[in-house]
């Protein structure tokens, strides 16, 4: 068995591109429109590491999509987990799950995707504003 991908459906193509390529520093590594089938694939993935994509699916007819925390959440490791959520937040997304611990913290997308951020390696010392930060809504 081979993990191939995971697809998230998103609402705006632009505000998700934002996200997952501006904030989480993903690279789109391919894109597929199907004016047949009316969708836009896009595969984005970590520099280097084109074999784990997570595909946004973008319908072109609107559509409301609910239960993205049945989902549960996308997972990447950084090197510094506090410059990486200070970045997130100079870009306006809340941490709903602070980094408290110098090694976990959440975020969600436009699209309301949990996506967990772990520190590479062993936890970062406790810091502040980090340490003291409440969470903010789900996560």
């Amino acid at each position: 068995m081979k993990y191939l991908h995971t697809m998230v459906r998103v609402t705006n193509v632009e505000q998700s591109l934002r996200f997952y390529r501006d904030g989480l520093g993903l690279k789109e590594v391919r894109r597929t429109d199907n004016e047949k089938g009316r969708y836009t694939l896009i595969f984005l993935a970590p520099p280097g590491q084109h074999e784990t994509p997570v595909e946004l699916t973008f319908n072109w007819d609107p559509e409301v999509y609910t239960g993205g925390r049945n989902f549960g959440h996308l997972a990447y490791e950084v090197d510094n987990i506090y410059d990486f959520c200070k970045h997130m937040q100079d870009m306006g997304y809340t941490i709903n799950r602070p980094p408290r611990d110098g090694n976990m913290a959440f975020v969600r997308s436009p699209d309301n995707i949990s996506v967990e951020i772990l520190q590479k390696g062993s936890p970062l010392p406790p810091a502040e504003p980090w340490s003291s930060m409440p969470n903010t809504g789900a996560w």
